[in-house]
């Protein structure tokens, strides 16, 4: 008999607002290699996340600002995905190869931010498939 453990790598995010991309903190763009290009970026009221065409990156930080943490995440690294589209959201669910799960949550989307969002999802596997 076997089993599969579930084991997930960080909270979850309710991202609800994209950023323009000129307008990312300076801190999360210094995660960003020269080689790469960022396709979107969204927030919450205290995180960042920063989607290019080769990582994820995921900045967490505490109510009170007293830590950081950021995952840098190589969309190579993804074994199985999906994208799940509701009414006024959306949601990216992961498995990474280490088998830690992810669940990466949109809310107060619209129709032309879901467009968006399945076009960076669209790049994030391809990416993932090129291995």
């Amino acid at each position: 008999m076997s089993y599969i453990k579930y084991k997930e790598l960080t909270k979850y995010f309710d991202f609800k607002s994209e950023v323009d991309i000129n307008h990312l903190p300076e801190y999360t763009t210094e995660y960003v290699r020269s080689d790469e290009k960022i396709l979107l970026g969204y927030k919450t009221s205290r995180d960042f996340a920063i989607f290019t065409d080769k990582t994820m990156l995921l900045f967490d930080r505490d109510v009170v600002g007293s830590y950081k943490k950021i995952h840098i995440i190589p969309y190579q690294s993804i074994s199985t995905s999906a994208i799940c589209f509701k009414p006024n959201k959306a949601e990216i669910l992961l498995s990474l190869d280490s088998g830690y799960q992810m669940r990466i949550n949109f809310i107060y989307m619209n129709h032309n931010k879901k467009e968006h969002l399945k076009v960076v999802y669209k790049a994030m596997m391809k990416n993932a498939v090129s291995k």
